[in-house]
């Protein structure tokens, strides 16, 4: 069985910066992308103009993926979360996926309910052990997180993951 993989707002805007969506892809083959993710990401997006907006619609165009009504029951709706992260939940636990989120709030709501989570990081760290980029590769993307304005995820993550990764191949 091939396993789901449902995707919150933030790994898809981080990729779309980095123009690097086409892991998705690779990576997984089918990523489920809730409508309140996409109203979003893509609709609010380029209502207001976004680049990576447009990039994240062109790519879900040309991939085919389309958003997916969810159906959020109460206990999710009772989360003190944003109505994405909700639709995100509550599909990836009706589907048993893996969830793409970045979120802590969300991650830890999803944990608690049994999901695998993974976050923008983890999906380029996923890339890189596939192959799919090189050790150069992961650590500019690594470096574009930590300088990027429009990115919120701890540089101090970045780097003990990127260590981590890194060593532990050279270790091998």
């Amino acid at each position: 069985m091939t396993l789901s993989v449902v995707s919150n707002a933030g790994p898809l805007l981080v990729l779309a910066k980095l123009n690097v969506l086409h892991l998705l892809k690779n990576l997984y083959g089918q990523v489920y992308i809730p409508q309140a993710v996409y109203n979003e990401t893509v609709v609010a997006g380029l209502h207001l103009g976004y680049e990576d907006a447009h990039n994240l619609r062109l790519f879900l165009n040309q991939v085919n993926w389309l958003p997916t009504v969810v159906k959020v029951p109460d206990d999710v709706v009772a989360l003190p979360l944003d109505r994405g992260e909700q639709e995100s939940i509550a599909f990836a636990l009706s589907q048993k996926a893996l969830l793409l989120m970045d979120e802590e709030r969300g991650r830890a709501a999803a944990r608690q309910r049994g999901l695998t989570v993974r976050g923008s990081l983890g999906i380029l760290i996923a890339a890189y052990r596939q192959s799919s980029i090189t050790a150069d590769q992961l650590r500019f993307y690594f470096e574009q997180i930590m300088n990027r304005y429009d990115i919120w995820i701890s540089s101090t993550l970045c780097l003990r993951l990127l260590a981590e990764v890194l060593d532990n191949e050279k270790a091998k």
